[in-house]
């Protein structure tokens, strides 16, 4: 089985009102939940989650998602060390386009030997050592 980064948009989506990733979202956060595959994130993915709601003054809502997706994810968020932030340094010079926060994702998944992310973002599709799974792209699990 393969290890898959999960992105915070995600759980986001996941949760969220109507919209053509809700469901898809919701098949992949179901197949965590059923270990049907082998997910991990990383810290920083819960800073994004609280900022995200903050920003839009809904703070209760990002608790909400922050709590059910810390449960599911426990055991399976990887840290942010000295070693991942080095390599976004690098990074940012390799690819200067792409945020520095989904860069620093990207080191976490190199140094976790993780080469899959489950994410609705398109940056993605720019960085030659990942690949990008589109969350509409994933099939019905039985």
């Amino acid at each position: 089985m393969d290890k898959i980064f999960i992105d915070v948009n995600i759980p986001i989506y996941a949760a969220g009102n109507d919209h053509p990733l809700k469901s898809p979202c919701q098949k992949i956060i179901q197949s965590i939940a059923e270990e049907k595959i082998e997910a991990f994130t990383d810290a920083e993915i819960f800073q994004e989650i609280f900022y995200r709601f903050a920003s839009i003054k809904q703070p209760s809502v990002g608790l909400k998602i922050f709590d059910h997706f810390f449960k599911l994810m426990k055991g399976h968020i990887l840290p942010l060390r000295e070693e991942e932030i080095s390599v976004t340094g690098k990074l940012i010079k390799d690819y200067p386009a792409i945020k520095p926060r989904d860069l620093l994702h990207v080191s976490v998944m190199l140094s976790n030997n993780i080469q899959l992310i489950y994410t609705a973002d398109r940056d993605f599709d720019q960085i030659k050592e990942i690949n990008r799974i589109d969350p509409l792209m994933v099939r019905e699990t039985s």
